[in-house]
């Protein structure tokens, strides 16, 4: 089975057309290299996720890279009020 256009979650190299976002990958390593922080703010279904894999795939092989999703840690229920 060929390539496919996937408009619904993250995408695969292997399994979904991209476009190719390699120069933008060396961009962001060159602030990791420089111990910067950086960030990735764009709409919906614009490939922030796909992106952030990619730039642990990217950068895996001199560094340690560690993902962390505070979204799964954080419930409504802990902040009803500011007590």
């Amino acid at each position: 089975m060929g390539r496919i256009f996937n408009v619904t979650a993250d995408c695969k190299p292997g399994l979904h057309y991209m476009v190719d976002i390699s120069p933008r990958l060396a961009r962001m390593k060159e602030y990791v290299d420089r111990g910067e922080y950086f960030t990735i703010n764009r709409a919906r279904q614009y490939g922030k996720t796909t992106t952030l894999r990619a730039l642990k795939e990217y950068l895996k092989d001199q560094y340690y890279v560690i993902s962390m999703d505070f979204q799964m840690q954080m419930s409504q229920a802990k902040f009803r009020n500011e007590k």
